[in-house]
């Protein structure tokens, strides 16, 4: 597990962050861009034993498990200065027989102390350079479900970099532990198994509640001509989901977010923002994705966008050969 960060090098960043005595908040807005993160940065104490709050770029580096590359070593390769790091491998339900489940209580507050992470402070998630907008949302999504008061994403660590914002590399360093109080979930934010079989079985029934399923894999897995990653599990889809592959709603070339109005012009052709929405992937990190640029766009009312927190993985591992609740074409 590598929860870990470090103070930036002189060596290596392109410029430092100047020491200003105070900081006010200054990130109102779910999705931040590569300047306003930049200018709330300059505004931290740049002081170990502060207790001011503090704005935290929070590296969530993922790759594929068939990628060869890993998130802790991009990490490593080129950071935001002072970020920490959350292994989306480690803080996850180790008891689980799927990936990346939500952990538990104890086990999100215990990543939050080794990360050094206060309650009050204002946590800002990115992607890698690499990949653009990918997992960043999922760990974002976390810190919500989980009740951290200040979240935003960062749109996103590409655009940060190409516009020659200060980088940093090399071995991180530890940072100083935090008490971090137990949470409780926010269950109105998360879809477990259960409720997710109702809807599959009541799909298309009269009088059943019309739930839109909008998942996030490419349109091959989703139609059952294509394999999923995972060795042994069935691809296709749920009864009634319906298709938007994460990609498109993203910049082709910088993989950011598109601006809300060309995602409210994507989304309008999928789901209704009038009926309750259900994000689903292969295992609940690019579901996020879609959570987050529904959240950019204002599509629909937030109690109504939620997140299928075991996605296809379970979903295909769970229900019944014979139950006819994995749809092909």
């Amino acid at each position: 597990m590598a929860l870990v960060a470090r103070a930036p090098r002189a060596s290596t960043k392109l410029r430092s962050f100047p020491v200003l005595q105070h900081r006010s908040i200054s990130l109102s807005s779910y999705i931040v861009t590569p300047k306003q993160l930049h200018e709330a940065l300059k505004k931290n104490v740049q002081s170990r034993i502060s207790t001011a709050p503090r704005v935290i770029p929070l590296s969530a580096a993922w790759f594929m498990p068939n990628d060869e590359r890993i998130g802790i070593e991009s990490f490593k390769a080129k950071r935001i200065p002072t970020a920490r790091f959350f292994d989306l491998d480690d803080v996850k339900d180790h008891e689980s027989a799927y990936p990346h489940m939500l952990p538990t209580n104890e086990g999100f507050a215990q990543a939050m102390h080794k990360l050094g992470i206060k309650k009050d402070d204002e946590v800002v998630v990115y992607d890698t350079e690499e990949l653009g907008i990918f997992s960043a949302p999922r760990v974002a999504w976390t810190l919500r479900v989980y009740g951290h008061p200040k979240v935003h994403l960062l749109n996103n660590f590409r655009l940060w970099v190409r516009e020659g914002l200060p980088i940093d590399d090399g071995e991180p360093e530890s940072v100083a532990e935090t008490t971090y109080p137990v949470p409780s979930i926010h269950p109105d934010m998360v879809v477990k198994f259960a409720e997710m079989k109702t809807i599959g079985y009541d799909y298309g029934k009269e009088g059943a509640e019309e739930v839109q399923v909008l998942d996030a894999r490419s349109k091959g897995r989703w139609e059952g001509t294509d394999p999923e990653p995972r060795a042994g599990l069935r691809s296709g889809h749920m009864p009634g989901s319906t298709n938007l592959p994460f990609q498109e709603v993203l910049h082709p070339d910088t993989k950011a977010f598109l601006p809300p109005d060309e995602l409210r012009r994507v989304l309008e052709g999928k789901v209704d923002p009038k009926k309750p929405i259900i994000t689903t992937c292969g295992t609940g990190v690019t579901a996020a994705v879609l959570e987050a640029a529904l959240h950019h766009a204002d599509f629909g009312p937030p109690e109504d966008r939620r997140v299928y927190d075991g996605s296809w993985t379970e979903w295909a591992s769970r229900v019944s050969p014979t139950s006819n609740l994995i749809r092909t074409k």
